[in-house]
């Protein structure tokens, strides 16, 4: 599969919550170790221990794209991603509202709306996440690997199941 198929795959349970997907984002993007200005977000429950990273999915129909009241949206079908056209973007955050994955950020340092743009093809989140809850894969090989996940919890099941017929 060629680069425009690509895209971030996470997985949550593999995050250790070091936040380093934020740094590597906002010194790519704005040359500053600042997490505020990063494209993705860790969500942290510590005393769950649970952390979760968020970012844009790069939907085909984009709540961001249909809601944008001036059309700064656009889904740019070559690079396999949704982009802001910063120069029409009047920053009224109807984008930041309507994600329903809360990936559209709004940096109050800059006045402007931002978003993940896979660092045009090479996300520097996924390049430096050693864990690998972050990466960047074919879009083919996402659905393969949910496939067998759903495979494996329906086999577990089932020998779980028969194990308790045979004690009856």
């Amino acid at each position: 599969m060629h680069a425009n198929g690509k895209l971030l795959q996470i997985n949550h349970e593999k995050c250790t919550g070091c936040r380093l997907c934020e740094l590597v984002c906002a010194v790519k993007h704005d040359g500053v170790s600042n997490p505020i200005r990063s494209r993705i977000r860790v969500m942290k429950w510590e005393m769950e221990g649970l952390y979760v990273p968020i970012s844009c999915q790069q939907c085909q129909d984009a709540p961001c794209m249909n809601g944008c009241p001036v059309g700064a949206i656009s889904r740019n079908d070559a690079a396999n991603r949704v982009e802001v056209d910063y120069d029409i973007c009047i920053g009224c955050r109807t984008c930041v509202s309507v994600c329903p994955f809360g990936a559209m950020n709004y940096n109050v340092i800059d006045k402007n709306v931002a978003k993940c743009d896979l660092c045009d093809g090479d996300p520097q989140c996924a390049r430096f996440c050693e864990v690998k809850a972050v990466e960047y894969v074919d879009g083919g090989d996402v659905s393969i690997s949910k496939k067998r996940e759903a495979a494996m919890r329906l086999s577990a099941a089932s020998r779980q199941a028969k194990a308790l017929q045979s004690e009856t």
